[in-house]
């Protein structure tokens, strides 16, 4: 990496957790050279403009959530369905540092970038396009191997997963109670076993 671009993947990792928790439009220049101990000459020379940063940072939150998620559900000979369930364990067991650092990044910014931040909000709208078809894929994959049932549509149930944990998290970060987020993992838990799979126990 060359000097700047060094500099600029310091800006975005050290105001990473403050974007996420303090808000993608809200975080102030102010702000980020509090965070970084930058000039805002050194935030310009890098960036053309506050917003740039915001979404790169968002860009960056996304994709550690999915390099962590990727790690949970891609382990060498992983069963479609192992897949799917490893995807429920990974928010069982992770949703302490998720919370930590401000809940998921997605939900945030897509709630504050509705009718504000357009370019924010299409970089959103990809990420969640990308999550629903990298689980329709597990799920199809498992149709194809004759794991899951050859009726079932992966899009649907792909949208439903998503729904659920963003909707648990919501509820479960706003009341500080994580009985929210376990009862949508269960009900993803139970969706897994008795409707998507071949043979349901």
């Amino acid at each position: 990496m060359s000097k700047a671009e060094k500099t600029k993947q310091f800006i975005i990792e050290k105001t990473a957790a403050l974007f996420n928790t303090k808000g993608y439009t809200s975080t102030s220049l102010s702000d980020i050279t509090n965070a970084t101990g930058l000039t805002k000459g050194s935030i310009y020379g890098n960036f053309e403009n506050r917003d740039e940063v915001a979404i790169e940072v968002y860009k960056h939150n996304v994709g550690m959530l999915r390099k962590n998620l990727a790690d949970a559900f891609s382990q060498e000979s992983i069963t479609p369905s192992e897949q799917l369930l490893a995807f429920v364990t990974f928010y069982r067991t992770s949703w302490p540092s998720v919370f930590r650092h401000g809940g998921c990044p997605m939900m945030n910014a897509a709630t504050e970038s509705d009718d504000t931040f357009p370019a924010l909000k299409s970089q959103v709208k990809l990420s969640f396009e990308n999550w629903e078809k990298a689980l329709s894929d597990i799920i199809r994959t498992g149709q194809e191997n004759h794991e899951f049932r050859q009726e079932i549509n992966p899009e649907e149930y792909a949208s439903l997963f998503l729904m659920l944990i963003e909707g648990g998290i919501l509820l479960s970060k706003t009341t500080g109670n994580e009985k929210h987020l376990n009862l949508a993992l269960d009900r993803i838990s139970e969706l897994i076993v008795k409707e998507i799979k071949q043979n349901p126990l």
